[in-house]
C-alpha cells in the first residue's frame, strides 16, 4: 500500500545483485514533496511514482499533417481522467529481477544483457504478458493508452514531444547513434535525459512501452470521454514512446511523438520492447 505521509516507517531492504547487476541502495518508503508533483516510493518494488492529477486533455494528433503513420492518431478527442501515480522510470533489469527472483516467475533474464547490461537499464524483450505479471506482483497494473499520453505530454498542449515540437539528441536516445547528450546505440540507462513536467523520464525513445489496451485503429472515433479502456477485445496490444531504434526505415522517428500509436502481438517480445506501470486510487 502507498504510505501517505513522510517517513512514517524506514524499512532498511538490501537485495543481492548477480551478474553485472547492481544491488538496489535502501530507501525509505516515503511521501516526498518536491516541486509542483508529489512522489512516493512504492513498497512493493522500492520503485519511485509521481502523481499525476486528474485532469482533461486533447489526445491524438493535432497538427494535421500528410503523414500516414499518424492518421491512427485521429480525430483528436477530450478525454478526462482521475488521477494516479506512474512510475518515474521504465521498469528496470534490476527491478525485473527482484521479481523473478521472488516469485519464480518462468523468464531468461540473460535475454536482456546484450541491449540492457546491468540493472540500471530498462528491462527489454518483455512480452505484454511478461509486463502484466510484473505489474500484478508489484500491485500496480499497466497505463491504459490515455493515461500513458497525458502523462508524457507532462501538462503542455499540442506539442509533438514531451518537450515541445522539435527532436535533438539532447533530448531522448533514438535513432540507433550516438550523438549529443544520446551516447548509447541501444538501450541508456533510465534516466539519462531530462524529465517532462510532471517528473517523468524517457516517455519517449529508449524502449517501446506497452499499455493495457487492445488496439483498435478506429478507437478514437468512438472512444469514451471519461477514463477510457480501449476495446473489449482485439488482436494486438498498444505500445507507445518510440525507442533507441526509431527512425531506422521500419520504426520511423514519428513514433517518438506523444501522439503515436504502434501495436504488436502481446506474446511477441524484442530489445526496444519495455514498460512502466500505474496505479490509481480505486
Amino acid at each position: 500500500m502507498i504510505q501517505r505521509s513522510v517517513i512514517l516507517l524506514l524499512m532498511m531492504v538490501v537485495f543481492v545483485g548477480c551478474g553485472e547487476d547492481e544491488p538496489d541502495k535502501v530507501k525509505p518508503k516515503e511521501v516526498v514533496d518536491e516541486g509542483p508533483a508529489q512522489e512516493i516510493i512504492w513498497e512493493k518494488d522500492n520503485a519511485k511514482m509521481v502523481l499525476i492529477p486528474a485532469g482533461s486533455f486533447e489526445m491524438g494528433d493535432s497538427k494535421d499533417e500528410p503523414e500516414v503513420l499518424m492518421k491512427w492518431s485521429r480525430p483528436v478527442h477530450t478525454v478526462e481522467l482521475d488521477a494516479f501515480y506512474m512510475d518515474v522510470h521504465e521498469v528496470t533489469v534490476g527491478k525485473f529481477r527482484k521479481f523473478v527472483r521472488e516469485t519464480g516467475y518462468e523468464y531468461d533474464l540473460a535475454l536482456s544483457l546484450a541491449f540492457s547490461p546491468t540493472g540500471r537499464y530498462p528491462m527489454i524483450w518483455v512480452t505484454w504478458d511478461d509486463a502484466t505479471a510484473y505489474a500484478k506482483w508489484a500491485d500496480k497494473r499497466l497505463p491504459t493508452e490515455a493515461e500513458w499520453e497525458y502523462s508524457a505530454r507532462g501538462g503542455l498542449i499540442g506539442k509533438r514531444y514531451p518537450w515541445g515540437d522539435e527532436i535533438t539528441h539532447d533530448h531522448a536516445n533514438w535513432g540507433n547513434t550516438v550523438s549529443g547528450k544520446d551516447k548509447w546505440n541501444r538501450c541508456a540507462p533510465v534516466g539519462s535525459f531530462d524529465p517532462n513536467g510532471y517528473g517523468l523520464y524517457d516517455m519517449v525513445g529508449n524502449v517501446l512501452e506497452w499499455c493495457s489496451d487492445w488496439y483498435d485503429p478506429d478507437y478514437y472515433s468512438n472512444s469514451p470521454l471519461r477514463n477510457p479502456q480501449g476495446p473489449s477485445t482485439g488482436e494486438w496490444r498498444v505500445l507507445r514512446g518510440g525507442s533507441w531504434l526509431s527512425a531506422s526505415p521500419h520504426y520511423p522517428a514519428l513514433t517518438l511523438r506523444v501522439a503515436s500509436r504502434l501495436n504488436f502481438y502481446p506474446k511477441c517480445r524484442d530489445g526496444y520492447y519495455g514498460f512502466r506501470c500505474v496505479s490509481g486510487f480505486n
